[in-house]
């Protein structure tokens, strides 16, 4: 698995985004989140991806200043009601936990998490005991991350052991009391 991999099993999870429309206020777009009916500023997203609805279809494009988007090197001039959805950002420890994973592993938790009906982007705590562990040469500790994908919870502790050969092992528990432990053992 490489990089593009990767990318491809984060961009397609559920609940990476954020839905809502735009609308025209006071000389000033303001955004309303579907779900929660809050509003923002829509300039708090400047210079982000977003997607915009065109012609019934996600077009991906960044945000510029006064309604404008670049979609595929074009200019889109956003009007008033349109539909457009902002990519969540990760929780910045789990991010970099992902990035720590062999593929294998990475592979391991992501495609469990979702069998278990949670996406990453459902997390809302993680505490990653990797990155004081940097400059160590073995590395052994315990990751915890809980998520809630306003269904149920899972709470996901990630026991690994680094040296000569490697062990990841994930322990889900959801709310209910079901349990999963995917072991993942490399030389």
């Amino acid at each position: 698995m490489n990089n593009q991999h990767r990318s491809k099993l984060i961009e397609f999870q559920t609940r990476a985004f954020t839905k809502g429309t735009v609308e025209y206020i006071n000389n000033q777009w303001i955004f309303f989140d579907e779900e929660t009916e809050d509003a923002a500023m829509l300039d708090e997203y400047l210079h982000q991806e977003i997607e915009i609805l065109i012609l019934n279809r996600w077009r991906k494009g960044i945000l510029l200043e006064d309604g404008k988007v670049n979609v595929s090197s074009s200019i889109h001039f956003l009007e008033h009601e349109d539909p457009i959805r902002i990519r969540k950002h990760l929780v910045f420890a789990l991010e970099e936990l992902l990035d720590d994973l062999s593929d294998d592993s990475f592979y391991q938790f992501i495609t469990t998490l979702n069998s278990m009906k949670f996406s990453i982007y459902d997390c809302i705590y993680c505490y990653n005991h990797l990155t004081f562990l940097k400059d160590e040469k073995r590395k052994s500790g315990v990751n915890m991350m809980i998520f809630d994908n306003e269904e149920g919870l899972c709470s996901v502790n990630h026991h690994f052991f680094y040296n000569e050969k490697s062990t990841d092992r994930f322990e889900f528990t959801l709310n209910t009391g079901k349990r999963m432990i995917v072991e993942k053992l490399s030389s």
